[in-house]
């Protein structure tokens, strides 16, 4: 780990699996996605098979809905168990200080690139209105983070799947980077049809890795603001609270060097123009169409329901898709509005990406929420001068093109 002269960036000591892994085996998709699709994690598990893969050391969130706690405790020494397995039997090669550019490719765009580093957790908050150099962008659930906390507590290595943007209308940080060619270090297919990603190492000490560094520095802005946190803002968050917990034990010389003080993300620029921005939709349980229509007519009573304004859109097997329009709505979004509905009704509700997705669960007893998306092109401003969204306002990209967890870094002394 090297320090940088941005006190949030820190290069990184990645590690990667050794020569000869089947990468395509290894790397699975964030640990948060298809929540509601267990018959996907039933195929990546088939596909892994007994191959070494980032699939046997996280936890499908599709698990907490699914397995009692006895069940998820025992995933969790599996877990750990399968990490000391990986590190004794070298199925990671020795660790690359650097940062690593990336290149992501999938059936909707050609490229998507990002930057793999370091952040200091000192440097990051996720409370409303702070003027932190890493924020966050939606609200943060207090309740999801300890689940994750005793996770990583239990690791001796962490996989990343968080994303942080950052703001460059001009492009020059990956493509000065670029420039100077660098090394190949990993290049695959990525499983369940999510495309292709190649990785390109920037050593630490390079002339490139300096322009890198000088690059983001000069993104700051007058706010104070150079990452706002685009996904994995809970496991953010997560490794946040985990440092907090590790500090207390460690002396105050020593802390500034402490590898849990520190997170891997992929940095991303917001302009890339393979970086889309989706809505991320609600799907309602335990709930009839007609009953869901009846407490939302309720509940908006007083918001002018009909006419022009916010809109929303409820949809559910063999019914007409019914739009919700609020002239006086209670948020100045749509997705607050329903996130403030389903809140104080206390609905039975899961965050679905995709409009496929959101169809194929309305069904029966369940009701689907298709809320419009967002303009990346004030996003920032917004950040700045509003503080964070709702929760779950957005996603980057369609499911599939979710970050995969493919580098690790040790978080243990």
């Amino acid at each position: 780990m090297k320090r940088t002269k941005i006190p949030a960036v820190v290069l990184p000591d990645v590690l990667l699996p050794r020569e000869g892994t089947d990468l395509k085996k290894w790397a699975v998709i964030a640990c948060d996605q298809y929540t509601s699709e267990p018959e996907y994690w039933k195929e990546c598990d088939s596909f892994v098979g007994d191959a070494p893969s980032a699939l046997r050391i996280v936890l499908p969130e599709v698990k907490l809905g699914l397995e009692t706690e006895d069940e998820i405790n025992s995933d969790l020494k599996d877990i750990a168990s399968n990490i000391d397995r990986y590190m004794s039997e070298g199925v990671w090669a020795d660790a690359v200080e650097g940062f690593i550019i990336t290149d992501r490719s999938t059936s909707l765009h050609p490229s998507r690139r990002g930057i793999m580093l370091a952040v200091d957790l000192e440097t990051y908050d996720f409370t409303p209105g702070n003027k932190a150099l890493i924020r966050a962008t939606e609200g943060t659930v207090l309740s999801r983070i300890p689940p994750r906390v005793k996770i990583r507590a239990n690791a001796e290595v962490e996989l990343p799947h968080i994303m942080l943007l950052y703001n460059d209308p001009e492009d020059k940080v990956i493509s000065n980077a670029l420039a100077s060619n660098p090394e190949v270090i990993y290049d695959t297919d990525l499983m369940q049809g999510s495309g292709h990603i190649t990785g390109r190492l920037v050593k630490s000490g390079s002339p490139t890795a300096e322009g890198i560094v000088n690059d983001l520095s000069s993104l700051v802005s007058a706010d104070g603001l150079l990452f706002a946190v685009g996904d994995g803002n809970h496991s953010l968050a997560s490794a946040k609270a985990h440092w907090e917990n590790v500090k207390k034990n460690v002396p105050v010389e020593l802390q500034a060097t402490h590898p849990a003080r520190f997170a891997l993300a992929e940095a991303v620029n917001i302009h890339d123009k393979g970086l889309d921005f989706e809505p991320i939709h609600r799907v309602i349980f335990d709930i009839t169409f007609d009953e869901f229509m009846k407490k939302a007519q309720e509940y908006f009573a007083a918001n002018g329901l009909g006419g022009q304004g916010q809109s929303f859109t409820v949809v559910a097997g063999g019914k007409d898709d019914a739009v919700i329009t609020l002239s006086n709505p209670p948020h100045t979004l749509a997705v607050g509005s329903v996130q403030k509905m389903i809140d104080e009704l206390g609905l039975n509700c899961d965050y679905i990406h995709g409009e496929d997705s959101v169809r194929k669960l309305a069904t029966g007893n369940a009701v689907g929420i298709l809320v419009p998306g967002i303009s990346k092109d004030t996003f920032f401003e917004t950040i700045e001068t509003e503080g964070v969204f709702p929760r779950k306002t957005f996603s980057m990209g369609e499911a599939f093109e979710k970050r995969f967890y493919l580098e690790a870094r040790k978080i243990t002394l």
